[in-house]
């Protein structure tokens, strides 16, 4: 299979593995870390009993279990070493072969946590001869909310086991988590969320409107011709919309989310890995442990919730000492994740704003503090200050929380222009609201007399049964008419000239 040397991960984990040790290890993606729980394994599987499934592996996606299945079969060709991949969403049959393997067993099972489950209810399930228990891409499964599950499936293996924890990430959660199920393990932690020093990191402002035009610019002019390019969404509902507009402007893609049947996703993944089409779109389901060959480009579409997810993702390039490019674009309302990127990588990265010279509009301006309240679920498609509603109320507040934001800051960051465009700001407000109020007056019901008074040759007719209307000393009426709740109309205008205009009644 090509492997020449070992990577630090391999060469510090495989020791204390064979020596039986819990373990509880940490390294970036793309680093080998399946290899090096699974060398070590089926060594120990070749010189012990085929009788029954001695090991478990536990791991958060459908693709990372059918990968891992995949690479037991060619590591373990000389070693008569079975396996079969439980997971979800594929068709009825799958289910049935699923079954008669996990109840004849296999050497080692590779499921996710949910499936297993699903099995484990029905009874035939056996894992009291268990040996071994590995969790792959940890974070990540509990992240995605599988650590009941994990915690009911461990209850019900041999306390008297090995348990090797793998990560990419080491959080405190993962630390707390861990006491639960290992055993005074060893740990190894070798640069946590660091990318590959051969990624090309680039990050270009843009709303969301401008995201599209401007990949295909990025495209178009790339130094590294794109060969294969896999573009992260956080939105599945966006991957076939992407997909779409791709296509139209003539580049050849496909998308893979949770949504696609289990046989597709697996046909657009063997499709995309023997290049039968460049550009890959795709959810974070493939974000953690996905092994492709040589990708020239990865590209955050949208930035990840998770800073760690942003080194996860980027890491699906540059693998095995190569080389390639990682292409981000941050909108505005995205920019408080960059600086926990930018935190955790340890680096800063240049933004890069040339959506304005492309003829594509102004593009956002990196200002974490300006944007740091702002909802990540907005579309951004706007500047702030252009988004109105139709009466301009939502513009005229976002104006006014943009003046509070200034008048917020240190007086020594308040240079000139700022204080000055805050004072043109203060008094077209107090012109808006001078307006405001001009217009709600002339919106009033006028007097009774007043209306009568604009009505030529009107004659006011006290109708029998009305109540009697007071005058005053000239003999004007000053009864006003009853207001409508929901629409305020002049009577002079609902009464044709010559009739009379006359004060509402008690009936009426």
């Amino acid at each position: 299979m090509n492997y020449l040397k070992a990577t630090p991960i391999q060469e510090m984990a495989i020791p204390k593995i064979l020596a039986g040790r819990d373990l509880i290890a940490s390294a970036q993606t793309g680093t080998g870390k399946t290899a090096a729980y699974l060398i070590p394994l089926l060594d120990r599987i070749s010189h012990a009993d085929h009788d029954h499934t001695s090991t478990l592996i536990l791991v958060p996606t459908r693709e990372l279990a059918k990968q891992i299945d995949e690479q037991v079969e060619g590591f373990g060709y000389f070693v008569q070493a079975n396996s079969i991949a439980i997971y979800g969403g594929g068709k009825g049959d799958d289910w049935d072969k699923q079954r008669k393997a996990l109840e004849t067993g296999a050497d080692i099972i590779i499921a996710t946590p949910g499936r297993l489950i699903a099995h484990m209810q029905l009874g035939y399930v056996k894992f009291d001869k268990i040996d071994y228990l590995v969790l792959d891409e940890a974070d990540k499964m509990l992240d995605m909310g599988f650590s009941d599950d994990i915690l009911n499936i461990v209850a019900k293996l041999p306390t008297k086991r090995q348990t090797l924890l793998f990560s990419a990430t080491m959080p405190n959660k993962i630390r707390e988590f861990s006491k639960q199920i290992l055993v005074d393990p060893e740990e190894i932690r070798l640069a946590v969320s660091k990318p590959a020093a051969g990624i090309d990191q680039q990050f270009y402002m843009a709303y969301d409107s401008q995201k599209l035009p401007l990949l295909v610019h990025l495209i178009k002019n790339s130094q590294k011709p794109v060969q294969s390019m896999v573009l992260f969404t956080s939105r599945k509902s966006e991957v076939n919309s992407i997909v779409r507009s791709l296509s139209k402007l003539g580049y050849e893609a496909r998308g893979i989310s949770s949504d696609l049947d289990q046989d597709d996703r697996e046909v657009v993944l063997r499709d995309f890995k023997n290049k039968a089409f460049p550009i890959l779109v795709a959810t974070d389901v493939l974000s953690r442990g996905i092994d492709i060959d040589n990708l020239t480009h990865v590209v955050n579409y949208d930035i990840p919730r998770d800073a760690e997810d942003y080194v996860h993702r980027i890491g699906r390039t540059a693998r095995a000492a190569t080389t390639g490019t990682a292409i981000t674009f941050i909108s505005d309302q995205d920019q408080s994740r960059i600086v926990k990127i930018e935190r955790l990588i340890e680096r800063e990265i240049e933004k890069q704003s040339i959506t304005d010279e492309l003829g594509m509009g102004k593009s956002p301006v990196f200002d974490p503090r300006r944007y740091s309240g702002r909802s990540h679920g907005g579309r951004g498609d706007k500047p702030r200050g252009e988004e109105r509603s139709k009466d301009g109320s939502a513009g005229r507040n976002k104006k006014r929380k943009k003046v509070h934001s200034v008048l917020q800051q240190p007086v020594a960051e308040l240079t000139a222009d700022a204080i000055t465009q805050t004072a043109d700001e203060s008094a077209e407000q107090a012109d808006v609201r001078k307006k405001r109020r001009q217009r709600n007056r002339k919106r009033r019901v006028r007097p009774e007399g007043d209306l009568v008074a604009a009505v030529p040759n009107a004659e006011v007719a006290e109708p029998q049964g009305s109540l009697p209307m007071p005058a005053t000393a000239d003999g004007q009426d000053e009864t006003k008419p009853k207001r409508r709740k929901k629409r305020r109309r002049s009577p002079a205008a609902e009464k044709p000239e010559g009739q009379s205009v006359v004060p509402a009644t008690v009936e009426e």
